[in-house]
């Protein structure tokens, strides 16, 4: 019982195997159609995200220096994003947009633990980024005098200049890449499935219901015509050796 057991998981291992091995060269025979749907898919997706990249972004960073400790430190920088002072940033910047959404544009941090505090800002318009920054870091460095009497804080580099913040472009190239892919692997396996001919010698012998003995190698008619010319070319230089 325990041999039959065993040979039947030879025969299941066996099986994937030559399974694994037939989706392999099933591949490799169109590889050529996944690499060509692939990168057309990909270029699509490129030019798609270049020409539609409605929701870029800018954004403009800005430092400044708070010298005070850890547990301070915490405070000042949720006083940064609290409402007293984004309402008053909306409002002397003249925006079209609510202070929540002023808010939710902010991204404020401590440069690796130390006192030096980043205030970044990202927006549709790289003017107005920069603007919101810059107002943002004056306006706190006054309410947190006024408020807090706390008069520690150093601009240290206002914000000039914007990065651009790429929307969905870069969505729309891994989008394409991904998709151009699984389309390449199932288009193979499609045509694979259309072709009628014999590829294996597992078919054969499920159709002919005999066990096959041997193979044939492929031979195009441009590989017969130059064999045959050199098996004509070697029985000439056979008669004339003969003949002399």
């Amino acid at each position: 019982m325990t041999k039959v057991k065993e040979e039947n998981f030879i025969q299941n291992v066996k099986g994937k195997e030559i399974n694994l091995k037939e989706y392999y060269e099933v591949i490799m025979k169109r590889l050529w159609v996944i690499i060509a749907i692939t990168v057309l898919t990909t270029v699509a997706g490129f030019l798609y995200g270049h020409h539609n990249n409605d929701s870029s972004s800018y954004q403009a960073s800005t430092r400044m220096i708070i010298d005070t400790d850890d547990q301070k430190m915490k405070t000042l920088l949720v006083i940064i994003k609290d409402p007293i002072i984004i309402e008053k940033v909306t409002k002397e910047l003249n925006l079209s947009q609510s202070a929540e959404e002023t808010a939710s544009q902010l991204q404020v941090s401590s440069v690796d633990g130390s006192q030096v505090v980043s205030i970044s800002v990202t927006n549709a318009n790289p003017a107005t980024a920069v603007n919101i920054a810059n107002m943002t870091a004056e306006l706190f460095k006054k309410e947190a005098a006024d408020i807090l009497n706390f008069k520690s804080i150093k601009l240290l580099s206002p914000a000039k200049s914007t990065l651009l913040v790429n929307g969905n472009q870069n969505n729309m190239i891994a989008i394409g890449l991904v998709l151009g892919f699984v389309l390449g692997i199932g288009l193979t396996f499609l045509l694979d499935s259309l072709d009628g001919s014999i590829k294996r010698k597992r078919e054969a012998e499920e159709i002919l219901g005999v066990p096959v003995i041997g193979n044939i190698s492929n031979m195009n008619k441009k590989k017969l015509l130059v064999k045959k010319k050199k098996e004509t070319e070697l029985e000439l230089r056979s008669e004339a050796v003969g003949t002399k």
